[in-house]
């Protein structure tokens, strides 16, 4: 199928997704997509794994939570305001950390990123324990009104798919190349004259801006931030999500965010309507599963689909069209 027909009826399926569908479930999906994507822009395409990226996605929510509940601030001046702080952390973070390679970058990342969590936990103006919580959504521009789930939705939507095609148009350009032929061999882009850690660096930045906006977006939605998206496990979670979806694919993130969303949020429908079909009871206890169930199809992904489910799709694909082919 051409791309541009496929592109085409996901997007029709998503502009009529939320009549059909919760809306604030569907907005969840939607940020957690382009958090993914965003750091399968730093892993994917420039072999860089930060253990770190949770520090962006809750700092943005934190600063656009207290810039919308406490200063007043319009939705969309939060928002950027939140996309800044994280772009401005991820500034320094990278160059704290990216002249260094491979267990030493990532646990910099890591280290970096926890004293931002213990920094949360203890700044008066992200509500500690209790987090930051009422946030208005207010109105965008001052006309739309973002309380409305509809409007909301379609709002993030558009935010959403502004990133992704950022994203590819970033993976596409002269700068994307060069990125991938960092990742591929890096001794080979220094012998070529690139300024390999500036790179890196700008790589990594945009990826913690991006990444920032689907923190900033996810606070507007939900009305509320906590330490849950500053602690390392949701740098974790987002490794997973990329895995099983496909790194190093354009979708693939996409797909494993959604996955991933759906289970943590609809196991136990899941488990509940599979008791009533089957008469198996133990399926109702599915929904306290959650972690061994998500634990399970990555260790599935891990020995079965090493590419990812996108990757192996792909990689499917290639090999029917050459047997078409008869190469």
């Amino acid at each position: 199928m051409n791309k541009k027909i496929a592109c085409g009826l996901v997007l029709i399926v998503l502009l009529i997704a939320p009549f059909m569908l919760y809306p604030v479930f569907l907005m969840k999906m939607l940020c957690f997509a382009l958090f993914a994507c965003s750091f399968n822009l730093l892993i994917g395409y420039t072999g860089l794994l930060s253990f770190g990226h949770a520090a962006f996605f809750g700092m943005a929510g934190y600063v656009t939570g207290y810039a919308l509940a406490s200063l007043g601030l319009p939705s969309e001046i939060g928002i950027l305001a939140g996309t800044a702080a994280a772009a401005l952390i991820g500034l320094v973070m990278g160059l704290l950390a990216i002249r260094r390679q491979g267990i030493y970058f990532t646990m910099i990342t890591l280290a970096l990123a926890q004293m931002l969590y213990f920094v949360c936990l203890q700044a008066p103006f992200t509500g500690g324990e209790d987090g930051l919580q009422g946030v208005p959504r207010g109105k965008l521009l001052g006309v739309l009104d973002l309380s409305n789930d509809l409007t909301m939705y379609f709002v993030v939507l558009a935010i959403a798919v502004a990133g992704f095609a950022l994203i590819v148009r970033i993976v596409h350009s002269p700068f994307g190349q060069v990125l991938n032929a960092i990742k591929e061999n890096e001794a080979r882009a220094v012998s070529l004259g690139y300024d390999v850690p500036r790179y890196k660096l700008l790589a990594f930045v945009l990826s913690a801006a991006l990444t920032g906006l689907a923190g900033s977006t996810k606070t507007l939605v939900l009305g509320f931030e906590t330490l849950t998206d500053v602690h390392w496990t949701m740098s974790g979670m987002v490794v997973l999500m990329t895995l099983v979806g496909g790194m190093g694919t354009i979708v693939g993130p996409i797909a494993g965010a959604v996955l991933i969303v759906v289970l943590e949020n609809k196991l136990g429908d899941i488990g509940n309507w599979l008791a009533s079909v089957t008469g198996i009871a133990w399926f109702q206890t599915l929904g306290d599963s959650v972690t061994i169930v998500i634990g399970f199809i990555f260790i599935v992904c891990v020995l079965a689909f090493r590419r990812g489910l996108v990757g192996e799709l792909l990689a499917l694909g290639r090999r029917i069209s050459k047997l078409r082919r008869g190469v």
